[in-house]
């Protein structure tokens, strides 16, 4: 094979890996783009089971606006495409071009080759052409040439072959690329339009809600004192397991004559620490405490919805989900607390060393203090209000020793 043919199929070779990352790229923004329509699917299901209701809801807004975000995400998500899009199409007119350019070049040179063969072969017969040279040497060297001059045109049509050939699936690769943007383009238009039409929807059901000022503070007010209440009992409920944990500790350490826990220091077992550092490891990659989901009230100080220069302090977060659904627990560990708050039905806790989840909000539940629990194991079912169309909200937290966590930073995206 000859030096030229080989940068030929080098070239060929890395024009290849160009497009091959850029299709790498436009796939796995397609899977992104996949687990966002899901996500829009549960709050359209949402939605559409908070629809029978009369008044004008809190909980509605709250899916809607989420609804909202996840549009705006992937509207994101396909200018994203469209711009990887004008890239590909671009790096292949490009590339198209090129060779194009190379193969007219190839075919060029190539009939000419012809034509000199032509030539020769009418005016010289090719035996005499050897047998008539002065000395046996020169005789080979003739041989050797008209060798190499056939194998060169060989090697010429194997490269007019390989360019064809690549330059045909480039260009199959283009019309298809030009196909799948406008495709793409059509579909941000139609996902513009539904953004439009929902922020219209968020904005009067903002207008109606205000009207009821005095009822979503005194919602607002009970609400608080129920989260206010479980944080009370949790806080308590862990200070009591350090404690027992602590004196087990001492105990032990006294019977084996070693030193006692530090001050402050919380006792943990092998396993215990294992499971822990696991934990954390696995920060932002958890399982949702539910099959499917979305999060409905965020972690920490947020704006009220409706209420101007009103913030609500959030413990935890809010995952609304449907009828039915159960709590499923995050990471393994140790089932340690199951207990009930007025307002907050039945809750349970689960340590993971000295990382604890809390899963809030439930009625039945089908594990008892003590069980091992692994990820994504069933913990409960998740109260349905039937009140308010069966509302389904699982009030979930993570604490660190005796600090509150945001669970969004531990859970997958």
């Amino acid at each position: 094979m000859t030096k030229r043919i080989l940068i030929i199929l080098f070239v060929l070779f890395f024009s290849a890996i160009t497009v091959n990352a850029q299709t790498k790229a436009i796939n796995n923004l397609k899977l992104e783009q996949k687990k966002t329509l899901e996500r829009l699917e549960m709050t359209s299901k949402l939605l559409e089971q908070n629809k029978q209701t009369t008044s004008s809801s809190l909980n509605k807004l709250s899916i809607l606006t989420e609804q909202i975000t996840e549009r705006q995400t992937l509207i994101s998500q396909i200018n994203e495409e469209i711009k990887l899009l004008d890239a590909n199409i671009f790096d292949l007119r490009d590339e198209i071009g090129k060779q194009q350019t190379q193969l007219e070049s190839l075919k060029q040179e190539y009939a000419q080759l012809m034509y000199r063969t032509y030539l020769r072969s009418n005016s010289h017969d090719k035996l005499m052409f050897i047998l008539s040279a002065q000395t046996i040497s020169q005789s080979y060297r003739r041989l050797r040439y008209l060798q190499e001059f056939s194998n060169y045109r060989k090697e010429q049509a194997k490269e007019i072959e390989a360019l064809t050939i690549n330059l045909n699936q480039q260009l199959g690769e283009l019309e298809k690329r030009k196909v799948e943007r406008e495709d793409v383009l059509k579909k941000r238009e139609i996902e513009n339009v539904r953004l439009t039409e929902e922020k219209n929807n968020q904005q009067s059901l903002i207008t109606n809600l205000k009207k009821q000022e005095k009822d979503l503070l005194k919602q607002l007010k009970t609400q608080q004192k129920q989260m206010d209440d479980l944080n009370d009992k949790i806080t308590k409920l862990i200070a009591e397991e350090e404690r027992k944990a602590k004196e087990r500790a001492e105990a032990e350490a006294k019977k084996k004559g070693t030193p006692p826990p530090a001050k402050g220091e919380i006792p943990m077992t092998k396993e215990e620490q294992l499971i822990a550092g696991n934990f954390e490891k696995n920060k932002g990659r958890l399982p949702w405490p539910v099959e499917r989901g979305v999060i409905t009230g965020k972690f920490g100080q947020q704006p009220h919805a409706v209420l101007p220069l009103v913030v609500v302090n959030n413990k935890g977060i809010y995952i609304q989900t449907q009828k039915g659904a159960d709590a499923r627990c995050v990471f393994e560990g140790v089932v340690s607390q199951r207990f009930s708050i007025p307002g907050n039905n039945n809750a349970v806790i689960v340590r993971h060393g000295n990382y604890r989840t809390v899963y809030s909000n439930l009625t039945d539940i089908y594990v008892k203090e003590g069980d091992k629990v692994t990820a994504k194991q069933k913990i409960g079912k998740i109260y349905a209000d039937p009140e308010e169309n069966d509302k389904t909200v699982l009030y979930f937290m993570i604490w660190l020793e005796k600090d509150l966590q945001n669970p969004e930073l531990f859970l997958s995206k």
